[in-house]
């Protein structure tokens, strides 16, 4: 079943979505707010063709989830790139709360079959849903996002790591993103549990 968007994302026809984009067995999941917040309605790729994605990508590169330092169509590595909600809109103008909740159930399905360990939400509306809809986190909201962006919490099955929306960064918010994923990478950031007590054999049964 396709989203139901109603406009073209330029102004010569075409695509009227930006889709999701990367690695299908990820274990990082990006998720943007929309293409009008955060680039791609020229390109089809999230965080591009903005200033969002001229400053996330070099990021992203540095830990080596992402090929380039900043191209239209970036080689990705662990990587799956999408937004909450996908259509192109006209004017610039944000998604209604009815136009949200149309296309959660489209985002929802993605997320769940990317099924990342890591979530990495940007801007304040897509952390507010991720913590709301997938961990028992969402009083952690009113820190505002200054305060949550790269920091780690944990949620049903996922480690949060908010991203405050590249647009609003101060001096040292790159910093201190870059810092915090990298310690993510040379961690065990999988999120799993051991049910290995409950069956029959020795062996280690991790699952999510």
């Amino acid at each position: 079943m396709s989203p139901p968007c109603e406009y073209d994302c330029a102004a010569d026809g075409g695509r009227s979505a930006v889709f999701g984009y990367g690695d299908a067995n990820a274990d990082f999941h990006l998720v943007g707010d929309h293409p009008n917040a955060h680039g791609g309605g020229a390109t089809g790729v999230p965080f591009t063709d903005g200033v969002a994605g001229e400053r996330l990508q070099p990021v992203l590169n540095e830990v080596g989830l992402l090929g380039d330092a900043y191209s239209d169509e970036p080689t990705v590595s662990n990587l799956f790139s999408s937004y909450l909600h996908m259509c192109c809109l006209p004017d610039e103008r944000e998604p209604t709360d009815r136009e949200y909740a149309a296309l959660e159930p489209f985002f929802d399905a993605e997320l769940r079959a990317i099924a990342a360990h890591v979530l990495l939400p940007v801007g304040e509306r897509a952390t507010a849903h991720v913590l709301e809809e997938y961990t028992a986190r969402a009083s952690e909201l009113s820190r505002g996002m200054a305060s949550l962006h790269a920091a780690q919490l944990k949620g049903r099955g996922f480690l949060v790591v908010p991203i405050r929306d590249p647009r609003e960064w101060e001096a040292g918010d790159d910093d201190a993103l870059r810092d915090e994923l990298a310690g993510i990478l040379a961690g065990d950031y999988r999120q799993t549990v051991d049910l290995g007590r409950f069956t029959a054999t020795d062996e280690p049964y991790e699952v999510r």
